[in-house]
């Protein structure tokens, strides 16, 4: 391979939860037998890694990067985290996904190696580590885009607390054991006391119209209007108790280690570390191991930042992460204009909006190029395009 850019096709994820239209309408494809299309991975991920379209043909990126993992990471890169350290999607929620907390790297490699000498299946349902990394992500949304991020400040839970009847009992908790101490009683709470806790609240949310801003209605839309019998899933008081966020088209938000957080709405471009490991908090019939849980989130009150990008000297809008696994922007070009850079480690540029044209390779709205490090390039907007480039910070990478 003499090249050094190259066309990408990436995998189509089936998730339950995932919408049947916006992937395949972006991809251009049928969903002839009608699945759900959750996500679509662009990296070189084990277990889905996409592939380089090459003069031998369409060959998996893992396998060249096993290969030849100077040509295809660089050589910082490869001394520093040894793989691609980051997985590009699309992600299309049709369905509310789980409460998630991400532990720290430290963390994720104690609870790898401890899970590993205990025995744990890597497939098992109830294992939490997959791997030793840390999963820290950004998404960027695409739309109107709707997620829970973080707990409330104090005053805006204190409230909730007093003004939903249910809850009334928990303020006294909350006052007296702060953040931790009123996750921790709701999440251990025996499943009997909880369903009798949560049936009336459900009841009622389900028969009264709410808009998106509201806990009812994401309550509403977990059970589809229908009230359940038992059982009632405990991220319910995590609907109450977290940050409701709406992101607009181009905005963004960072989910860092420990800050609890759920995608409920939309579609976005995500970009996260190479890593599996998820701790869930509810909304799931997915293990949920509270007391690993509770020793990973960070309890305290926060306000959601949205990121709206900066504006580079190379004009391209840059989102600004505190991780050295990955860096996210937005190239805008009006027909005609030019980007022009050098690559320094392996760059996945995702076309959005319009056609580009990168050297030899033209790629048009939801088609995939890849330039591998130490690459000087041309894009060149043929239409007016909206580009997403994927690359590793390597200012930050030492």
């Amino acid at each position: 391979m003499k090249n050094k850019i190259f066309k990408f096709q990436g995998k189509v994820q089936h998730y339950a939860w995932g919408g049947f239209e916006y992937i395949p309408a972006l991809l251009g494809f049928e969903n002839t037998d009608h699945k759900p299309c959750a996500e679509y991975w662009m990296g070189a991920h084990p277990s889905a890694s996409g592939k380089l379209e090459t003069e031998e043909g369409l060959i998996p990126w893992y396998e060249l990067i096993q290969q030849e993992p100077d040509k295809h990471l660089g050589e910082k890169v490869f001394e520093q985290f040894g793989e691609l350290p980051y997985l590009l999607k699309i992600l299309d929620v049709r369905e509310m996904l789980s409460i998630q907390v991400h532990p720290t790297k430290e963390e994720a490699k104690k609870g790898f190696e401890r899970e590993e000498a205990a025995g744990v299946a890597i497939n098992a349902s109830h294992r939490n580590y997959k791997d030793k990394n840390h999963k820290p992500e950004v998404m960027v949304a695409l739309g109107e885009f709707w997620l829970l991020h973080g707990f409330k400040k104090e005053e805006a839970l204190q409230q909730v607390l007093e003004t939903v009847p249910e809850f009334n009992f928990l303020s006294k908790v909350f006052m007296e054991d702060g953040y931790y101490g009123l996750y921790k009683m709701v999440m251990e709470m025996p499943q009997e006391e909880a369903d009798n806790l949560l049936l009336p609240l459900v009841e009622r949310e389900i028969t009264t119209p709410h808009t998106k801003e509201e806990p009812g209605y994401w309550v509403s839309k977990l059970y589809n209007g229908v009230l359940p019998n038992s059982n009632i899933d405990k991220g319910i008081f995590s609907i109450y108790f977290f940050n409701i966020v709406q992101a607009k088209e181009g905005e963004a938000v960072f989910q860092g280690a420990g800050v609890p957080h759920a995608y409920l709405e939309g579609q976005n471009v995500e970009l996260m570390a190479n890593s599996d490991n998820v701790l869930r908090g509810g909304l799931t019939p997915k293990h949920v191991d509270v007391p690993e849980l509770l020793k990973h989130i960070v309890f305290e009150g926060i306000e959601p930042n949205i990121l709206t990008g900066e504006v580079s000297t190379t004009g391209e809008i840059v989102y600004p992460v505190p991780v050295k696994d990955f860096g996210i922007s937005a190239i805008k070009l009006e027909n005609g204009r030019e980007y022009v850079s050098k690559s320094k480690s392996a760059e996945i540029f995702l076309v959005m909006q319009g056609e580009a044209q990168c050297d030899d390779i033209t790629c048009k709205r939801g088609e995939v190029f890849v330039v591998l490090p130490d690459e000087e390039y041309t894009i060149r907007g043929i239409e007016n395009v909206v580009i997403y480039k994927a690359f590793v910070p390597l200012e930050k990478a030492s």
